[in-house]
């Protein structure tokens, strides 16, 4: 769910490099196979002086595909590379691989400002950029020409942008972009004597928090740094100001029976609710269970939760007790608010990836096996 606010980032740097005049190439995971650090999508833009943004691994390839994103810089021409972990696990890993991962990137030269991904990406819409390659180490169907790329953004043509050289291709393209969006998938995809690229980008999850007090901008500030849009939402002026929080985290000034007008919720929303006031939790507790949240978590001892839920049922609202996370977050020891963060955040990503919380010593099935959801 990274990927989506990381390449916002990268594209924000390539279109900002792309309007100085400023040549640059783009680094994209276009296929992984076995275990690896990062995954199809990842990507790292390289700018001619050395500047760079992103990334494709854990840090270690990124040395060796800036290099070669500079001589396509330099020639124009599209490369891509094969880099292997080989059978020796503590060598893949320390190449930044991965367990005996075998990683393809796709270095290709920057010749637009990729307006129609940013788009999206500003507007919060799933797309597909699918980019037609040679299958193997070859590129682009017409020798030097960079690889050719539709962008197919919402329900099917109508937010269809770019083309792949061929007006039946682009059709199918079209056509397979809702099935695409659906699996939520990136990956290599053949079709006759060419691959396909599909690059699925869906928005990040987003996250709601009921309170703007000091704990919760640490709660704020680390869902924002693992990719979840971060809301916080509060009656409280003075604690929203602008310097509390990340600049990418939105701050919304209200009480939970305003909360609807400001935002509609839905059922791959989350939210948790950390007021330390009980009329207040009680409230939004209120309005949250009135909207399809998958996750709502609530601050405080079992005994609190409790006496919220006992008031809400003298107003005749009957709660669930399998929608409430409470005591929120994953039992790890916590002692300080740092850690209740940490504690709160983890179990998130645990709900949202439909994983049972256990050490990874005892997970049988491979680590980055596919998420049950997206």
């Amino acid at each position: 769910m990274k990927q989506w606010l990381e390449t916002r980032q990268v594209f924000d740097t390539l279109a900002a490099w792309h309007t100085d005049g400023v040549a640059c190439a783009l680094a994209t995971v276009v296929r992984v196979r076995g275990s690896a650090y990062r995954h199809e999508g990842a990507k790292l833009v390289v700018a001619a002086d050395g500047r760079y943004v992103g990334n494709v691994s854990g840090g270690c390839l990124e040395a060796d595909v800036r290099e070669v994103a500079l001589r396509v810089i330099a020639s124009g021409i599209a490369e891509r590379r094969q880099y292997c972990g080989g059978s020796d696990d503590v060598r893949a890993w320390d190449l930044g691989v991965g367990c005996e991962g075998t990683v393809d990137v796709l270095i290709e030269p920057v010749t637009t400002a990729r307006a129609a991904e940013r788009a999206a990406l500003a507007a919060g819409e799933a797309f597909v950029a699918c980019t037609r390659l040679r299958p193997g180490t070859d590129i682009a169907p017409d020798a030097g020409a960079p690889p050719r790329r539709i962008v197919v953004a919402g329900r099917g043509s109508q937010g269809a942008h770019g083309s792949l050289g061929d007006a039946a291709l682009d059709a199918d393209a079209d056509a397979a972009a809702v099935g695409w969006l659906a699996d939520g998938r990136s990956r290599l995809v053949a079709h006759g004597d060419i691959e396909l690229f599909v690059d699925v980008l869906l928005p990040a999850p987003r996250l709601v928090i009921c309170s703007a007090g000091d704990d919760a901008r640490l709660v704020a500030r680390l869902a924002d740094e693992v990719g979840f849009r971060t809301v916080v939402a509060d009656r409280r002026p003075a604690l929203l100001a602008p310097e509390r929080f990340p600049v990418s985290v939105r701050r919304i000034e209200c009480d939970a029976t305003t909360l609807a007008e400001h935002l509609v919720l839905t059922a791959d929303d989350h939210a948790v609710v950390m007021t330390h006031d009980f009329a207040d939790d009680t409230g939004w507790v209120r309005a949250l269970l009135a909207t399809p949240v998958r996750y709502l978590g609530v601050l405080g001892p079992r005994a609190r939760t409790a006496r919220i839920v006992a008031a809400l049922a003298r107003e005749g609202v009957m709660v669930d007790p399998s929608r409430l996370y409470a005591p929120v977050g994953l039992d790890i020891g916590t002692d300080g608010a740092e850690q209740v963060a940490l504690a709160i955040v983890a179990e998130l990503l645990a709900v949202r990836s439909g994983r049972r919380p256990i050490s990874l010593r005892e997970r049988r099935a491979p680590i980055h096996a596919a998420e049950v959801a997206r």
